[in-house]
């Protein structure tokens, strides 16, 4: 609660202060207010038609939508606090002057319209971030209704103060007053910071950097008077992760130094052109040193599995090329199919074929029986057919490869003995599967065991290593140089209106005029 009815003072007392001197403008010219009121109840309309829709919008979407929507209107209400934060931090003690500038300006060039156009936009500026604002506060909130009793007191206290200072009771020190929120408000936004990270990672945008930290529930438990303000209000979850503690820190630190640096100890501005050069290299330099510190992610080995009766088996492309027994074989496997294989996502390929396998010629009766398993195989008769029977042997072999980012994880080969029975008194050939213990052994092979575990472990530890790796190593350093690059062009820009003031012509002393003499 606390922390909206500070949002919606600080942000309602501007568009006040503006309504409140344009209103007193009007009135001390002898003109009606009625234009402006319209403005302002127009402006504050389609402010609260902005955070209805987009809370409605929010709500109709699918869960990860939803978490995505949250993060962006988390970032953008960030950017809006901060610019509010420096702009107030710049023209806070002289903004009430530069206002009844503005509105003298504005009576004088278009009269009361013009008036009423800039308390309209005025609003509706307001209204407009602080909608946002709000929402994304709302989100974060354990209490919706709380949130929004202390939003709506937060204005209607900054309405008041502006209807005082249209009626000349009302003074305020709105240097000292926009200073002291600032702090609370930093500390809010930074909140909203690792918010907005942690419901894009709900989104699935941010998926590295979420090692525990620090375990805060003793600190803020559930129910708490500390856990509502550290958790409800200022955003601080009792379990923050690496990458949100990071998120928070890089707010926090450069916004706090910029907006509550003393006054008195600010650099001039050839010294302040330094400061900005050796922030630049130093966030050049730490882009460069995550760059190069970071370890990469560990390559799975390609190559050639070892068999664990002997030989090897290797996937190149479709064909699985297998080498064993002195003999090499290219298997032309059959289309992909995704499945789960050793722990892993993996591409499961195979291919049927046949082979030879090498067997008595000659099967008695019995011989048969005990190759079938002890059965009698169905048609065969052994008052007509007593044998002794022709044997021919073969194979059907199934081949099937897994294989996890281009290279072979498992492979193994099964097959079916297949016998085929002639004369002993058949008048045509049988054909029966045999049991594998009884009948001749048909070429089968697998990749070792251990082979597997230590190419999945690679994989896996890969897919785990990849997008930390990606962001510490890449996507952190990118935004420190362009960080970098952004504090440079600041420098560059201080330096070219340095140069141009000394470069502008300096105005010819005045020269005093030597009086009358009295006669």
């Amino acid at each position: 609660m606390l922390a909206t009815l500070v949002i919606g003072l600080r942000e309602g007392l501007e568009a006040a202060l503006i309504v409140g001197i344009v209103a007193a403008f009007l009135k001390r010219n002898g003109r009606g207010l009625g234009a402006m009121w319209t403005g302002v109840g127009l402006a504050a309309l389609l402010s609260v038609g902005v955070g209805v829709a987009l809370w409605a919008l929010e709500s109709a979407l699918p869960q990860a939508q939803q978490e995505a929507l949250e993060t962006v209107i988390g970032a953008v209400a960030v950017v809006f606090v901060t610019s509010m934060l420096f702009w107030m931090n710049r023209h806070a003690r002289s903004m009430k002057r530069e206002l009844e500038t503005s509105a003298g300006a504005a009576l004088h060039d278009g009269g009361a319209l013009a008036l009423a156009g800039m308390a309209f936009l005025a609003v509706l500026k307001e209204g407009f971030e602080t909608s946002v604002f709000l929402l994304a506060t709302f989100r974060a909130a354990q209490s919706a209704g709380l949130a929004a009793a202390g939003a709506l007191l937060g204005i209607a206290i900054a309405a008041g103060i502006g209807y005082g200072i249209y009626a000349g009771g009302v003074r305020i020190d709105l240097g000292r007053f926009f200073r002291i929120t600032g702090a609370f408000l930093v500390l809010v936004a930074a909140g909203l910071v690792l918010t907005a990270v942690r419901t894009a990672h709900e989104a699935g945008w941010i998926v590295a950097g979420q090692q525990p930290t620090v375990d805060l529930g003793w600190l803020a438990p559930n129910g708490s008077v500390q856990g509502a303000l550290i958790t409800g209000m200022l955003g601080i979850p009792s379990d923050p992760r690496l990458i949100e503690v990071v998120a928070w820190l890089a707010y926090v630190v450069p916004v706090a130094l910029v907006v509550y640096w003393p006054a008195a100890r600010r650099p001039d501005a050839a010294a302040a052109q330094r400061v900005r050069w050796v922030v630049a290299g130093a966030l050049a330099a730490a882009a460069v040193v995550l760059a190069l510190a970071v370890p990469a992610a560990p390559q799975p080995v390609a190559g050639a599995r070892p068999l664990a009766g002997g030989g090897t088996a290797d996937l190149a492309g479709s064909t699985l090329v297998v080498r064993a027994d002195g003999a090499s074989e290219d298997v032309r496997l059959g289309a992909a199919t995704a499945v789960g294989h050793a722990g892993l996502p993996t591409l499961q390929r195979t291919a049927s074929g046949s082979a030879r396998v090498d067997g008595p010629a000659t099967l008695a009766l019995a011989d048969v029986v005990r190759v079938a398993g002890g059965r009698l195989p169905v048609g065969l008769n052994p008052a007509q057919d007593p044998g002794p029977f022709t044997a021919a042997w073969s194979a059907r072999t199934s081949t099937t490869a897994w294989s996890a980012d281009g290279v072979l994880v498992d492979a193994r080969r099964t097959a079916v003995t297949v016998l085929t029975l002639t004369g002993g008194g058949l008048t045509t050939s049988r054909t029966l599967a045999v049991s594998a213990a009884a009948a001749p052994a048909a070429p089968t092979w697998q990749v070792a065991s251990a082979a597997v575990s230590r190419t999945a472990a690679t994989i896996a530890a890969r897919a785990a290593a990849g997008p930390e790796h990606a962001l510490w190593a890449v996507q952190v350093p990118v935004a420190l140089l362009v960080a970098a690059a952004a504090v440079a062009l600041a420098a560059l820009r201080a330096r070219r209106r340095s140069a141009a003031v000394v470069a502008a012509p300096r105005p010819a002393p005045r020269t005093r005029s030597t009086p009358y003499a009295v006669k």
